[in-house]
């Protein structure tokens, strides 16, 4: 660990244990049964606070390094530490997790008014609320684990509250949908211990044997070693993502499971794979990861094609903004594995920009699916004229996931079709198809679901209501924001994908053989 710049507050450890603790006194002190949504809400605007005031400790100067440290010994005779820290991609996903908790536990304010009355309803609303607190420790612990074990625990304990949120708050078919995320997230966790343990006994071993910081160049296996290892972190990875084929979950949770469960399983735990392939398998197993790089782009360049297209012919509106995921999370595989600086940038980009539009649409669709009782999008028409500020907000959250221009997914998806049209002009050609499927699964649900005439049975349905508005807000702003002004994340990123980058800007060739100097991959990075 890097201890110049440990911090003099242990400002990560407080980020975990405030949610953590406050979920478990929800969940044993009885009488706050009562006010469980004031006080969860209350507690994860103080983390949303905390996490703010610790940025203002983190130099951006040095984004690239680890920074805010902590590290103690946790199992000395196993190697393992409790060792956190974060650099400037994991301190971007830190400040999107507390982002969205607030606006989660808002969002779903009035979702169990259906249970009758009393202490059912006490129940239902504090187990929801205790478990998205939980989660919320859970995700900023492992954006910040400095350490392989430590990683591993927080990457299968995140099962838990998810399977509980899905398992008890969702759909008819929910236990199902629960059973089978578990599952498929079991069997990945399962390959990757066996993956956990061997890098141990390849690694420099030592009561600091699985800091990943001293396994970085220290692992010491043969050809053969190495990429079995990195298939052992890389699977589990590609299933939490989601990549295809292993991709199937999602769209069956996504279906069954509450709006704000959806939120925060797609657009921030979803995203532990994609984080977990640059903070371990990129600098745990380079030559493994330039091995594997052509097999790795192709199943990304299929997932890109394959999520767009079955969002495209999708009836159910939760499985669509599924599917729109799947390629949405090839675009950032596949900026990770072209492994060009710009693209690696845009792929962190993305991660951070996607979340914030993904968890705007499933938002705004379970506002819809709340008032019209059903998810099937033949079910409704003519909405925008009854419905104009949910219509509104759903066609920007859409444009922002189809790249528009000024929101969010531009910048990320223009800077990973940039970098890599400099390595594979067939890749980046491929890439640009679901750039042009975007605008359908988009455009097409928008135009069924908002235009034409409006059934008889839909007209005396409410627009969204001062909380709602409340809700989606700050969501439409943080769109806005990274698409006018991404400069703050990028600085944030870029450091670490130099760091990891095999093509740097000033060596990529372009395609009629000349070479490009640096200065025009930042101009046209920032453009």
């Amino acid at each position: 660990m890097n201890a110049m710049n440990e911090a003099a507050l242990p400002w990560l450890t407080l980020l975990i244990v405030v949610p953590l603790a406050a979920a478990a006194v929800l969940w044993l002190v009885r009488p706050l049964h009562k006010v469980a949504r004031p006080y969860g809400l209350a507690v994860s605007l103080l983390v949303l606070l905390g996490a703010v005031a610790m940025t203002t400790q983190f130099d951006m100067g040095a984004a690239g390094e680890v920074q805010l440290t902590e590290l103690a010994s946790w199992i000395p005779q196993l190697g393992v530490s409790y060792a956190l820290g974060v650099n400037g991609l994991g301190l971007a996903l830190v400040l999107l997790s507390v982002f969205l908790v607030p606006l989660v536990l808002a969002a779903a304010w009035r979702e169990q008014e259906a249970v009758p009355q009393g202490a059912v309803l006490e129940r239902r609303q504090m187990g929801f609320v205790a478990l998205v607190l939980a989660l919320e420790a859970l995700m900023v612990a492992v954006f910040a684990a400095r350490d392989v074990f430590l990683f591993y625990i927080l990457f299968e304990a995140m099962l838990i509250p998810v399977y509980f949120l899905i398992g008890n708050y969702g759909g008819p078919r929910r236990r199902t949908a629960a059973l089978k995320f578990l599952l498929y997230s079991l069997a990945g966790g399962l390959i990757m211990l066996v993956g956990v343990v061997a890098l141990y006994l390849v690694g420099p071993g030592g009561e600091q044997g699985f800091l990943i910081d001293n396994l970085v160049g220290n692992v010491e296996t043969s050809v053969a070693g190495e990429r079995l290892l990195f298939l052992a972190f890389f699977i589990a990875f590609a299933i939490k993502a989601p990549m295809w084929p292993v991709h199937t979950w999602l769209p069956d949770t996504a279906q069954q499971a509450p709006p704000g469960a959806s939120v925060l399983l797609v657009g921030v735990l979803d995203k532990v794979g994609t984080f977990g392939m640059i903070t371990l398998c990129l600098p745990l197993f380079p030559e493994a990861s330039r091995w594997a790089a052509p097999v790795i782009i192709a199943l990304a360049l299929i997932s890109i094609i394959y999520g767009g297209l079955l969002a495209v012919g999708q009836r159910d509106i939760m499985r669509l903004v599924a599917f729109t995921s799947v390629s949405h999370f090839g675009f950032i595989v596949l900026g990770i594995f072209i492994r060009d600086e710009v693209a690696l940038t845009g792929a962190m980009l993305y991660m951070v920009a996607h979340g914030v539009s993904i968890a705007a649409l499933f938002l705004v669709s379970g506002f819809l699916t709340q008032r019209g009782g059903t998810q099937e999008i033949p079910a409704y028409g003519g909405m925008q004229r009854v419905v104009p500020v949910l219509a509104g907000t759903f066609l920007v959250s859409g444009l922002a996931s189809l790249a528009l221009p000024g929101l969010s997914g531009f910048v990320p998806e223009y800077m990973v079709l940039l970098g890599t049209y400099r390595v594979s002009i067939v890749a980046a050609a491929v890439a640009v198809l679901g750039v042009i499927i975007a605008a359908v699964y988009i455009l097409l649900p928008y135009q069924r679901i908002f235009t034409g005439p409006t059934r008889p049975t839909l007209l005396r349905m409410p627009d969204l209501g001062a909380r709602e508005k409340w809700v989606l807000a700050p969501l439409v702003a943080a769109m806005l924001f990274l698409g006018f002004y991404p400069a703050p994340v990028i600085e944030a990123v870029r450091p670490v994908a130099a760091g990891l980058a095999i093509t740097q800007p000033s060596s990529i060739d372009t395609a009629d053989g000349g070479t490009l100097p640096a200065g025009a991959v930042e101009e046209g990075s920032s453009k």
